[in-house]
């Protein structure tokens, strides 16, 4: 999302850093382009005006203008000053006291707010609570049937009364049947609606008396831009909100609110979706934020995603084979499926530093996540002793493979070339003794400085 603002303020930088020392005009020009790019990725006029004052008041004092190195100086500054804009620092959701607790999700129609409360209840799963969905929303046609079957999909309980029972009624009923199964989480997920519907307003006024609600999380569509802050400060003039949750911060839109909607409503920003699987729900760092719009990648989002997709057995076993050197295609298909859990290719390298705007560069054409794909129907029409010794495979046998995956020899011989490079590889670092760090880091699928050598997508 933030593709466009970050390739502009990263060329800002590099200007800077062509200079050994800065002027204040130098400044002044930076941050009038600087300006330009918040405002053509449809930040809040306010909110620019009072982050490029806040960025000025400290770019032009004598520490940075007589460092020797004024320009990191500068980015550090911008960083901070986005980190703070953002909200400074991660919110969580309060769900203290006694349980169960209950979780009010609001916003317009279409915003996302029933997948949104899906992907929220698995995570909540995650971190060993018992949710409880509740189908609320009685208006939307399917709107019941869509919360049940991602329940049974995520295996994940669902509370419904039909459409004819008023909303009140049934997150009253929900937390009843809440206590009895001992859920200590309740996900309310209302019927979308408009700020200006005074009667589907005062509907949800009268959940909040009626059930003791302590999260109201408003969930926006950050494809909508600034639309989606100003609606936000009605909801909340109307029912006090506790949170923002924003949906398809996968897609292409400027991003401006989700710079601008925390300054304006003064709500935190606590989960983004990502995608549109059910695991595509992220809490919200601003600092992790801020770093990835000014190129600095997010290391810590990906050793958590790394964490929690990359199995630890299969990591150390990896690892011995690493330094026995009998790395075999079953391996590496391994790796690659291991990979495709922690997101796109595009996702993963946005989070290497450095590695972001080469990502953007390559473009969809050459990160082609279908890459991975043909690469498993290539070596899944393999037998076990070709892939384990491919120095077998002959033309007749790469042809008889190529048919199987439905990918030309060519390809074949494209991906046994590349596993070839990565073998030759791994017995270099294995000869030269590479400390266990380093090897570790390679057997959950990175390599020092990147993607290794022949990384299926890259070219």
């Amino acid at each position: 999302m933030f593709d466009t603002l970050s390739d502009r303020l990263q060329a800002v930088f590099d200007r800077l850093r062509g200079k050994g020392k800065l002027t204040e005009e130098d400044v002044d020009a930076a941050l009038r382009e600087v300006r330009l790019a918040l405002l053509e990725a449809d930040v809040n006029f306010k909110v620019v005006k009072s982050l490029q004052a806040a960025i000025r008041a400290k770019a032009v004092g004598s520490e940075v203008m007589e460092s020797l190195t004024p320009a990191q100086h500068v980015v550090k500054i911008v960083h901070d000053e986005l980190v703070e804009l953002l909200g400074g620092g991660q919110s969580k959701l309060d769900l203290g006291g006694s349980p169960p607790a209950a979780v009010l999700l609001v916003g317009l129609q279409g915003a996302g707010k029933t997948t949104a409360a899906a992907k929220l209840a698995l995570h909540l799963r995650k971190q060993g609570r018992r949710p409880l969905l509740v189908a609320a929303d009685v208006y939307r046609p399917a709107a019941i049937d869509q919360l049940m079957q991602l329940g049974r999909q995520l295996d994940i309980p669902v509370f419904a009364e039909g459409q004819n029972v008023k909303p009140p009624d049934i997150c009253e009923h929900a937390m009843k049947r809440a206590r009895e199964n001992a859920n200590d989480v309740v996900l309310l997920d209302t019927a979308g609606r408009l700020q200006v519907n005074d009667d589907l307003m005062r509907e949800l006024e009268q959940i909040r008396r009626r059930v003791a609600v302590q999260e109201t999380l408003f969930v926006a569509d950050a494809m909508t831009g600034q639309e989606a802050v100003n609606v936000a400060e009605q909801f909340h003039a109307r029912v006090p909100l506790t949170g923002l949750v924003l949906t398809k911060m996968d897609g292409d839109a400027r991003g401006g609110a989700a710079l601008s909607i925390r300054s304006v409503t003064g709500v935190p920003v606590k989960f983004v979706c990502t995608g549109e699987k059910p695991d595509a729900l992220e809490p919200f760092y601003p600092d992790r934020i801020a770093s990835r719009i000014l190129g600095m990648g997010d290391v810590l989002s990906l050793i958590e995603k790394a964490q929690e997709h990359v199995d630890g057995a299969q990591a150390a076993a990896l690892e011995k084979k690493l330094r026995t050197a009998t790395f075999g295609l079953d391996d590496f298909l391994d790796q690659l499926q291991q990979i495709k859990k922690m997101g796109s290719l595009s996702q993963i390298m946005e989070m290497i530093p450095g590695l972001g705007g080469m990502a953007r560069k390559l473009g969809p054409a050459q990160l082609d996540d279908g890459q991975l794909k043909r690469v498993e129907a290539i070596i899944y029409s393999m037998t076990f002793a070709e892939r384990r010794n491919p120095k077998v495979l002959d033309g007749s046998r790469k042809r008889r493979i190529a048919r199987g995956s439905g990918t030309s020899a060519q390809e074949v011989n494209q991906l046994l070339n590349q596993f070839a490079q990565m073998q030759a590889m791994m017995k270099q670092f294995t000869r030269q003794r590479v400390p266990k760090q380093m090897r570790r880091l390679m057997a959950q699928g990175g390599a020092p400085g990147g993607l290794p050598p022949g990384f299926p997508g890259v070219h």
